[in-house]
């Protein structure tokens, strides 16, 4: 057990402003989120295949871009310019959304959930990747949960806007607020650099005007090279595993369950208001106190443990018991996975802190909805209920928390210590 102080002294600004940075993104995120999501439910699980495979293909065209930025510009520059990209195209899809009636419906819709989805994958991987080169391994396991409750209080606050905006200011004004929280990231990135220039890691100070080199593709490279980032990578595709069958799942309830877009994006929020609270309760109730104590490795078997069982009781139970299973299983992803997972890069050189945890972030995961949201359909056609589905998962969800076992204690600084550069 750590006898080191929870926040030191000059770790507060970085923490306070760490914090609030994450606050903005997940608002930023979730203010949008239930009007991609009720999209999903108004046209039915069957169909996300074609979503995620449009997602998927956005997603390998930004790589390249984004794996160019990161070799070029150091990260006080190319960090703030992947936030001012998406800020560009929230103000593009304004106008389009005030002109709603004269252009398809579908062909908006679906390009908005191509758009939402690619913003969060770049934006918050981009996030855990700035703070993983903030920090070192032993400031990670301290600070990471406090800086994860950011995330979860703008989580909360995203779909409560939503909530209370939606039948206000319609999904045009709620981009305008997205954006203006973007806006606000920026201000906290460029107040992190200076932090970090005054508090490098290791004594690195060149750290923040380091450019990182290398090529685009060294993301995947490295990913399919290194034994240990394949096994970051197959952790990824489990974890996606349970969280898109269980997005499907509840896609189908809410579709059948809520006639009009306006209940099925009330209730999107709804979801997304109460995993949000649960996931802070676990962030201050558990997560923090395992990886103080213990490292990443309890916190990620923990999350394959919990998502297990919730999906092994909707086998069980089914029908509205997945709007329970899945606020349980999302709050414990974002609330206990992540945070955990996300610290394991503290350990690993910069190159793989940036390209490589990116490209898994993205990449492998848009392929992995691509991949079960085509399995489920495949499956459904020769006859699996949704008591197959969910125990396919919850398999799925044990050996997560296996693997994530695994990882975690294979990084750990006693066991096996990592250079950073």
């Amino acid at each position: 057990m750590s006898s080191r102080p929870a926040i030191q002294r000059h770790e507060w600004f970085a923490v306070v402003v760490a914090f609030a940075y994450f606050f903005c993104v997940l608002a930023a995120y979730y203010v949008i989120r239930p009007v991609r999501d009720q999209l999903s439910a108004a046209v039915g699980s069957t169909q996300l295949p074609i979503f995620y495979a449009a997602t998927l293909v956005a997603t390998l065209l930004l790589a390249p871009l984004f794996g160019a930025l990161v070799a070029r510009y150091s990260r006080r520059r190319f960090v703030p310019i992947v936030y001012l990209f998406f800020i560009a195209g929230m103000i593009a899809f304004i106008p389009l959304f005030q002109a709603q009636t004269s252009i398809d419906a579908r062909l908006l819709g679906s390009a908005f959930f191509v758009y939402g989805s690619v913003f969060n994958l770049f934006v918050v991987s981009v996030f855990w990747s700035f703070m993983a080169d903030l920090f070192d391994a032993e400031q990670a396991r301290r600070l990471f949960p406090v800086i994860a409750l950011g995330g979860a209080a703008g989580a909360i606050a995203g779909p409560a806007l939503t909530k209370a905006l939606v039948f206000v200011v319609g999904v045009a004004g709620l981009l305008v607020v997205s954006a203006v929280l973007l806006g606000i990231s920026i201000a906290c990135i460029y107040a992190l650099s200076h932090w970090s220039m005054q508090h490098p890691v290791a004594g690195d100070v060149r750290r923040n005007e380091r450019v990182i080199g290398g090529g685009f593709l060294a993301g995947a490279i490295e990913t399919f090279r290194s034994p240990l980032m394949r096994r970051f990578a197959l952790l990824m595709l489990l974890g996606d595993a349970v969280g898109t069958v269980i997005y499907a799942l509840l896609a189908d309830y809410s579709g059948a369950t809520y006639p009009t877009r306006e209940a099925r994006t009330d209730f999107a929020a709804s979801i997304d208001l109460y995993a949000n609270v649960l996931q802070a309760l676990l962030q201050v109730s558990v997560t923090r106190a395992l990886m103080v104590r213990f490292g990443p490795a309890p916190a990620l078997a923990l999350d394959g443990i919990v998502k297990a069982v919730m999906l092994g009781a909707l086998a069980v139970v089914g029908g509205p018991w997945i709007a329970v299973v899945a606020v349980v299983t999302r709050a414990s992803a974002y609330g206990v996975f992540k945070p955990a997972a996300d610290s394991l890069y503290t350990q690993v050189e910069a190159e793989t802190r940036y390209k490589t945890k990116n490209f898994i972030d993205t990449s492998v995961w848009r392929f992995g909805d691509l991949a079960v949201t085509t399995s489920i359909n495949a499956l459904r056609a020769i006859g699996a209920s949704v008591p197959v589905l969910a125990t396919l998962a919850m398999i799925a969800a044990a050996s997560s928390g296996r693997i994530g076992w695994i990882a975690g204690r294979s990084l750990e600084p006693e066991a096996k210590p990592q250079a950073r550069e």
